[in-house]
């Protein structure tokens, strides 16, 4: 993160409540984030972590516990006290595993409560040089002249860049192998190898390694070209119809109190209106999607139901 956009965010907000008896929190507050260190959501966190700091007026802690598909940090969130100190930074995966993994001790919308959304970011499809391909066409065709030969990585099993590569298989109609792999460094460094030629990913990330020729990018995943990519189509424009993304929100335990859910949840969305944040959010390839705390709450039942039928679509399972 760049640090100077941090400042600015941080002296941008107040350090009490605005209103008088609005909630602040007895200590330290932890943002509990259920990936490994680097990816999106940890970037998140952190980005929020000091101005949330300096709005609340105590620290704010961001504590990486990945493992299990996002399980056990998000069990962990799902079983801590309901005081507003323990908060998860969540994504899409969450609401693919209501559907991949029925077995999970705990269920999204029984366990947590929303709090704020907080950004969406589109993905770039990119090859090894040594797949022989520079569109999406051609990958197509190549994968229909091989099927199941090819390979492509993702970050792990129910991640956005899996459900990604499976609906993408699915609506181009190719036989091409998962790969997962324990996070989305680990999958990148297989492609930079050539040991997996394709994959889905961030990006920003992804940009320098198509800039330096190190792959090859073919399409970026959003609704229209990508501004950090432009040169590049959309998948769409093989695939009409076809879109992925990856985005961010905040929850805390079910029982949460409400004055403790408002307040988050506007210091939120105060430091997601700041020109510092969109203008740092649109270099890492994502914008802010601020949104009421009902809103949000309709919007992950709608994601559940999305994930749901796109995992139905592409046979997607968890191993």
């Amino acid at each position: 993160m760049h640090r100077r956009h941090l400042i600015a965010a941080t002296i941008a907000l107040p350090a009490v409540a605005r209103a008088q008896g609005a909630w602040a929190p007895a200590r330290a507050v932890r943002i509990i984030v259920p990936f490994g260190l680097g990816g999106s959501a940890d970037v998140a966190a952190r980005f929020l972590a000091e101005p949330l700091a300096a709005a609340l007026g105590q620290p704010v802690v961001v504590e990486n516990r990945p493992g299990a598909g996002a399980v056990i940090g998000t069990d962990a969130v799902a079983k801590s006290p309901p005081d507003g100190l323990t908060l998860l930074l969540m994504s899409n995966t969450h609401t693919a595993n209501e559907t991949l993994i029925p077995n999970r001790p705990y269920a999204l919308l029984r366990d947590l409560a929303p709090v704020a959304a907080v950004n969406v970011a589109h993905h770039v499809l990119a090859v090894h040089p040594s797949l022989g391909v520079k569109t999406v066409p051609e990958l197509i065709a190549k994968a229909k002249a091989q099927p199941g030969k090819l390979d492509y990585a993702s970050s792990g099993p129910g991640t956005p860049y899996h459900i990604a590569g499976a609906v993408f298989c699915a609506m181009a109609g190719i036989e091409v192998n998962h790969i997962p792999f324990r996070g989305s460094n680990e999958a990148r460094t297989a492609l930079l190898a050539g040991q997996v030629p394709i994959m889905f990913d961030a990006i920003p990330t992804m940009r320098e390694q198509i800039m330096g020729g190190r792959v090859v990018g073919l399409a970026t995943t959003g609704p229209a070209r990508d501004a950090l990519m432009a040169d590049l189509p959309t998948v769409a424009e093989t695939l009409p119809g076809y879109q992925a993304s990856i985005w961010l929100g905040v929850m805390a335990p079910a029982a949460t109190p409400a004055p403790a859910v408002e307040r988050l949840h506007a210091e939120v969305n105060r430091i997601l209106a700041l020109p510092a944040t969109r203008e740092t959010m649109a270099r890492g390839g994502a914008q802010p999607m601020p949104m009421s705390v009902a809103a949000f709450a309709a919007f992950l039942r709608a994601d559940i139901d999305r994930q749901r039928e796109w995992i139905r679509m592409a046979g997607i399972t968890a191993g």
